[in-house]
């Protein structure tokens, strides 16, 4: 099988790329801007240069060559967004590039086309214990999150319309080795001993390691049951805030100093700061039903939990300095 990835220079994408060389004898294209020969992908991996994801839909030489698209290229979710007209911004790379390529991809007779988008289509977060689930009504609430629900749309219309076969995945917050962004943040706090006011958040939030989403990709490869679905990923164990510091702590080998602050003053506080996306994300529960995912692709992850926050904590004690 050849198979053309985006964003294959990415965190999810050379995890995957790396799992694919491992695993089978996929020939991979890998869509980059890198011009420089420095593309930062593993060898035994061939470069497709292009000046944006636009221009890639225009490549009908690479694409008339694949069976199977897997679209991780994304303008992602920023917490300072400068851009003039954000949801303008989001659209034009996560949803109007998206469908561009596709509409090429069915054109050009690729069989499936597999996108990772968010489970910020379905929303920012959820009451205790009624997690989401794939057949939920969309209720994006951010430019991004909205940018990526309006991308399934196109997707599902061009797969009824063609013989095109569309995945769609939505992961909650993905974390493993070289991530970036809070996770990196709080692992940075822990690591340095920082007292932190997060010792009594009792929420529910699942999350995805790097090797089980990279794993659910590969599954829906050429999976028949994959075709035109939509599917949730998670570890299949929801924690909370609290507990996970405590568990990145622990493998650390670092004692957490977790302050019990209670939630209705953390929320207060960074309401008044005007931080009310972090209370949310601190505070707030966001759980993911992957029974669907279970049930018709036979799949579990292939790591729990705390195995994936001990390789995470591991990456980040080789590289941190």
């Amino acid at each position: 099988m050849n198979i053309l990835i985006t964003g294959a220079n990415g965190f999810v994408g050379k995890a995957l790329c790396y799992e694919i060389l491992r695993s089978s004898t996929h020939k991979i294209f890998a869509a980059t801007r890198s011009t420089h020969g420095q593309t930062g992908l593993p060898e035994f991996i061939e470069p497709v240069f292009i000046t944006s994801l636009q221009d890639l839909s225009q490549r009908s030489d690479i694409i008339s060559q694949v069976d199977c698209i897997i679209h991780l290229a994304a303008r992602v979710h920023q917490m300072k967004d400068n851009a003039a007209h954000p949801l303008s911004a989001f659209r034009l790379i996560n949803t109007e590039a998206t469908y561009q390529l596709a509409r090429a991809a069915s054109e050009q007779g690729v069989k499936r086309f597999i996108y990772l988008s968010s489970i910020k289509v379905n929303g920012e977060q959820t009451i205790q214990d009624h997690p989401f689930t794939p057949e939920d009504p969309p209720a994006p609430q951010d430019p991004y999150g909205i940018s990526k629900a309006e991308a399934e749309i196109q997707l599902k219309r061009i797969a009824s319309e063609t013989g095109l076969e569309v995945v769609i995945i939505r992961p909650p917050l993905v974390y493993g080795s070289g991530v970036k962004g809070n996770f990196l943040s709080m692992m940075r706090w822990l690591d340095k001993g920082l007292p932190l006011p997060l010792g009594a958040i009792y929420n529910r939030r699942s999350l995805v390691s790097l090797p089980n989403l990279v794993n659910l990709i590969t599954t829906c490869f050429d999976h028949p049951a994959a075709a035109n679905q939509t599917f949730l990923v998670s570890d299949n164990a929801d924690i909370s805030t609290t507990e996970l510091l405590r568990c990145m702590a622990s493998s650390l080998g670092k004692k957490p100093r977790l302050i019990p602050v209670p939630t209705y003053f953390l929320k207060l506080i960074t309401s008044l700061l005007g931080k009310h996306s972090l209370a949310v994300r601190l505070c707030g529960s966001l759980q993911v039903d992957i029974r669907k995912t279970q049930t018709l692709l036979n799949w579990n992850p292939p790591i729990s939990l705390d195995e994936g926050i001990k390789l995470t904590a591991q990456d980040f004690l080789v590289n941190k300095h």
